[in-house]
């Protein structure tokens, strides 16, 4: 079982995370603290389930390879490489710079298969921000890792917070901040399926484990940033998720 009480945080250079108020969480952040992504377990993307980003393929989801509109979730692993925290460095690989989807992370409580939408919720152990980020590419059939599976290419955090203090995960706002840019803005509630019903269509093919996490996938237009620049990513009023962006000359001293 993977429980949260409360709002569980990993203070990088700590041995283990802490179960903490929200309040405890902003003040640790606020001291300029680097966290350790607060969960270990496996991290699967969503492809395809936000409804603008089906909109921008218009006629192209009917036409090869796609051939139809997807009928089941799309899965993609993010592998433990990828796995980073708050205040994270992510090396931008080319000039073609990074996608940042900011995204909501379910994450497992006990050993979910088959579950029907109706008990999705008593499996989940809480919820956390998931920042996939990706090179850049036209194409979404069959995933390529070397686009998204980068060391570093999935930061998460800063904690992840109870699900008894999140009322309805189908309707939070959510924000990507990058300086000296307008930030830019969706919700969970533009997803094709939401949080139960991913769940429930999810674990009909597959287990999940606890402490695994699922997200509900990146929304349409998530800014691409180059080296040099920061971002703020955040979930409703949940501690926000800092990244820095560094070029490959700076990647020796990234954190994981």
């Amino acid at each position: 079982m993977f429980s949260v009480a409360d709002h569980l945080l990993h203070v990088e250079g700590e041995a283990l995370p802490r179960d903490v108020s929200a309040d405890a969480v902003r003040s640790v952040l606020a001291t300029g603290a680097a966290c350790r992504a607060p969960v270990s377990g496996a991290v699967y993307g969503t492809l395809l389930n936000d409804r603008n980003a089906l909109e921008a393929l218009g006629d192209a989801v009917n036409a090869p390879p796609y051939k139809a509109p997807p009928r089941a979730p799309i899965l993609y692993l993010k592998p433990r490489n990828t796995l980073a925290g708050h205040r994270a460095r992510v090396t931008v690989p080319g000039s073609e710079g990074v996608e940042v989807g900011a995204s909501l992370g379910i994450v497992i409580g006990h050993t979910a298969a088959r579950v029907a939408a109706h008990d999705a919720f008593a499996y989940i152990a809480g919820y956390t921000l998931v920042a996939d980020i990706s090179v850049p590419h036209a194409s979404v059939y069959r995933p390529s890792v070397r686009f998204r599976a980068r060391d570093n290419f999935c930061v998460i955090g800063p904690a992840v917070v109870a699900r008894r203090h999140v009322a309805d995960p189908d309707r939070l706002a959510i924000a990507v901040n990058v300086e000296g840019r307008p930030a830019f803005g969706a919700t969970t509630a533009s997803c094709v399926r939401g949080v139960a019903q991913l769940l429930a269509d999810v674990t009909d093919f597959m287990t999940l484990a606890p402490g695994d996490v699922i997200t509900l996938g990146v929304p349409h237009g998530a800014p691409v940033v180059q080296a040099g620049e920061r971002a703020r990513l955040a979930i409703g009023d949940w501690a926000s998720l800092e990244i820095e962006f560094v070029a490959p000359c700076a990647a020796p001293g990234a954190r994981a």
